[in-house]
């Protein structure tokens, strides 16, 4: 049974513990109490666990009987050596007797007459002490130890090791005997496990009785045994140290925490318990150090948060934890890092993570030493160095594993997309082959390792779920799912679908689906798919949607919900609704949606439902100050700043020079670029724009060096000039605009001014086809710069070559 903390256990045990110690010893110094307490429960779960014992049964600190925690046993003793004589000493469990030691059994502690077990001696037949166990685990007591005659436990070992393997030296073994079983007891004990079961040496270690046994492997195997061999983990394969025995056998430290994983009361992930909740639950780690209750206050920056290390001082965040600040090796950097064991050089934390080809094996790998533009890999950086082979492929690798990162791969691959009789879907072989053959196969084995993206791929592995995005849309929408949905299309399993327009519609059918009027309910779907949604396609045109056309559609329909439901609360709808009535509901300090709403009035109003009015926000021009130096300025500082990326100095070009948003400038392909060796053009409207140095430079490196956050899916084939995060999609228009902003641009209001001047130089009908933009909006522009076009025809009949050259010559003036 699990006593529930009070929040005082929680919050602060100590001042429990000092409050309950002075009530029995007044005269003790609170200061003093304290320092005791904290040397003797230095963690946070040990004073807590102490402080509930000690609410629980307070008496102990005057009677000193168990059972208690250890932890209350050693205070009682240390409050006695500060002076407490108030406080009693720990008794003996059995006898009573006060105690400045003790043995503990369970929760209860005896002296040393009555805390250790006794036993029938297998010589003498007494009921004693045990002093030492035989070869057979039999009982010896002290007067009857075991005989003379036992071979010395070095020299059982030697003969053991010999016949294995005869040329190790003698010195180097006897020393690691002693090494791996520095006490007489573990030397026995490791000697009557190789006598009995010499295999253990050859492989099957994971058996060893003792962990003696694993210490000696590993040093004779560093003394270049080849015939002591390292066992594996009979969990997972792998080559790695064995730490605990389940089930017979010993385990890595992973295999283990996947044998101890429960499923945690609070969020509902299934992992190792790191502890448990009042309840008796289990609660994973992350939600142990999330818990309020457990965070503390930052010594650095004063905020409440998880705490990361302790100092002298008091705690740290992990946002404040100091570290160590080196000059990177590689990038020349200056940033936190670590001294790299295979070069003894220092690296950056981002440089030990990062991945490229290697120069000298043409393998994309972890980088380990040169510089950025020439890596190297570990294999090529220390080709002198202690390799293994795995044995699927004979790849060199510096892990003890039996298999490499890519042969693992594909045994996980075979058994996810394998079906019950071995086959693999032929939709899902192109999935296959792309996921083996993948420059990155560590990153693919995290991914497919996930829970939800394994089970989904089984399930169209083995025809559970049909492949295709009517069946993925039944599953929950989630991160996960449409990362596996990118890279299903870019692979080629699935067909290509406009993602947003498919969730818009899930969306409206499940917003509506909620309605309790079917009147209503009949009336929102013919107005949110049967207008917003054909408006959009239509507008479109087979492109597709972007992300801030969904959310204007998701206002829209909002709006026209939150309007019905104020005019339903008032038994109205919008036939016997008067103008009045409107004007109310946009005049209320709590009404919502008001802009958007007018859409869904004047839509209704259209289609003869209602008689009411809403005229709509007229656009005048640009609310700001329209900055015209501060553009080229900033143009300025992209064209020739060459330590902002090239994506992001082109995309802020965009905007500032050619008035893109940032949709449409995240939606351009490579076939929107036409390069030769004189020029290159870029088609953002009906005719391409030819552009001006240095930004076609700019443009040139782009193509030739652009790259996504993807590591699935698509490697390097991206059409887009903008490769997203998800495999075969482009960036966002949001985490464009994000990256812009962190540029110093406002892309509304530089588009805007860019617009201005553009439209102060080009005519509209110009405008509107070089731009991409409509006619009536080029108009529009030109009447607020009051840009002047008599003579404009004169000149655009003297040009000889494209009419949009000019508008380049005026760009090239201002650089």
């Amino acid at each position: 049974m699990v006593t529930a903390q009070t929040p005082d256990v929680l919050t602060d045990p100590v001042g429990v513990i000092v409050d309950l110690v002075a009530g029995v010893q007044p005269g003790l110094d609170r200061t003093h109490i304290t320092e005791v307490v904290a040397g003797m429960a230095g963690g946070r779960a040990k004073r807590r666990r102490l402080a509930q014992a000690l609410l629980a049964r307070s008496a102990i600190l005057t009677d000193g009987r168990s059972p208690a925690p250890e932890a209350a046993g050693k205070l009682l003793t240390a409050l006695r050596e500060a002076g407490a004589v108030g406080i009693s000493a720990p008794v003996c469990a059995e006898c009573g007797k006060a105690l400045r030691a003790f043995q503990r059994r369970g929760q209860d502690w005896y002296c040393g007459a009555h805390g250790p077990q006794r036993a029938a001696c297998t010589v003498c037949g007494k009921l004693r002490l045990v002093s030492v166990r035989d070869q057979r685990q039999r009982p010896h007591c002290w007067q009857c130890p075991l005989a003379d005659d036992e071979q010395d436990p070095i020299h059982v070992v030697l003969e053991v090791v010999a016949r294995i393997d005869p040329l190790l030296d003698v010195e180097a073994v006897q020393a690691s005997v002693r090494a791996a079983a520095p006490q007489s007891g573990q030397r026995r004990r490791l000697a009557w496990a190789v006598e009995d079961h010499p295999e253990l040496l050859t492989g099957a270690g994971a058996q060893a009785p003792v962990p003696a046994v694993l210490r000696l492997i590993d040093m004779l195997a560093e003394h270049g045994s080849g015939r002591i061999v390292r066992p594996p983990c009979p969990g997972c394969g792998r080559i790695i140290a064995l730490v605990k025995p389940r089930d017979g056998v010993r385990l890595c430290r992973n295999c283990v925490a996947k044998s101890r994983a429960q499923t945690c009361a609070r969020c509902g992930v299934h992992r190792e318990a790191a502890t448990r909740d009042q309840q008796g639950r289990a609660l994973c780690p992350n939600c142990l150090i999330t818990d309020p209750a457990n965070q503390e206050v930052c010594l650095s920056c004063g905020r409440r948060r998880p705490v990361s290390v302790r100092t002298a001082v008091g705690p740290l965040c992990p946002s404040c934890r100091p570290s160590a600040t080196l000059a990177c090796s590689i990038c020349r950097r200056t940033a936190p890092g670590v001294i790299s064991n295979l070069t003894g050089q220092p690296c950056c934390h981002a440089c030990m993570k990062r991945r490229a080809r290697c120069v000298g094996c043409g393998n994309v790998r972890l980088v380990r030493s040169g510089t950025r533009a020439q890596p190297l890999c570990g294999s090529c950086t220390r080709p002198d160095a202690v390799w293994h082979a795995c044995p699927g492929c004979g790849q060199h690798t510096q892990h003890r594993s039996r298999r490499c990162a890519r042969c693992d791969l594909r045994r996980r691959l075979g058994e996810l997309l394998r079906d019950d009789a071995g086959q693999i879907h032929p939709q899902l072989q192109v999935l296959h082959d792309n996921l083996a053959d993948h420059d990155r196969p560590e990153t693919v084995l995290v991914w497919l390792n996930k829970h939800t993206a394994s089970a989904i791929v089984r399930e169209l592995a083995t025809g559970q779920r049909a492949l295709t995005h009517a069946a993925l849309d039944e599953l929950p929408d989630a991160k996960p799912l449409r990362h596996l949905r990118s890279v299903l299309v870019a692979t080629g399993a699935l067909p290509a679908r406009d993602e947003h327009l498919a969730r818009l519609e899930q969306w409206i059918t499940v917003t509506l689906a909620g309605r309790a009027d079917p009147e209503q309910r009949a009336l929102l779907h013919r107005y949110a798919i049967w207008h917003t949604v054909h408006r959009l396609r239509r507008r479109n045109n087979g492109r597709d949607a972007t992300q801030s056309q969904i959310t204007g559609i998701q206002q829209q329909v909002r709006a026209a919900i939150t309007l019905l439901d104020w005019l339903t609360a008032r038994h109205l709808d919008l036939a016997s609704a008067g103008q009045g009535d409107l004007d109310t509901w946009l005049a209320s300090e709590h009404t919502t949606h008001r802009r958007d709403a007018g859409h869904f009035v004047r839509w209704a109003k259209r289609q003869k439902l209602t008689s009411l009015q809403f005229a709509a926000t007229k656009w005048d021009g640009p609310s700001r100050v329209i900055d015209t130096e501060a553009r080229w300025q900033q143009a300025r500082r992209l064209l020739h700043d060459d330590s902002i990326k090239p994506d992001d100095r082109v995309a802020g070009l965009l905007v500032l020079l050619y008035a893109q948003w940032p949709a449409t400038i995240s939606r351009l392909t490579v076939e929107h670029v036409h390069t030769d060796e004189h020029q290159v053009r870029l088609r953002l409207g009906r005719e391409p724009i030819v552009l001006p140095g240095p930004l076609d430079a700019l443009v040139r490196e782009l193509i030739t060096s652009r790259h996504g956050h993807a590591s699935l899916g698509d490697q390097g084939t991206s059409r887009w000039l903008f490769p997203g995060g998800r495999p075969g999609q482009p960036i966002s228009a949001d985490r464009l605009g994000e990256r812009l902003h962190q540029l110093g641009l406002r892309p509304g209001q530089d588009r805007s001014t860019a617009l201005f001047g553009l439209a102060t130089e080009l005519p509209a009908a110009l405008l509107a086809r070089l731009l991409g933009i409509h006619i009536s909006v080029a108009v529009t522009w030109q009447r607020l710069s009051s840009g002047d076009w008599t003579s404009y025809a004169a000149d655009y009949s003297r040009r000889q070559t494209n009419p949009n050259e000019g508008a380049s010559e005026e760009l090239d003036d201002h650089f």
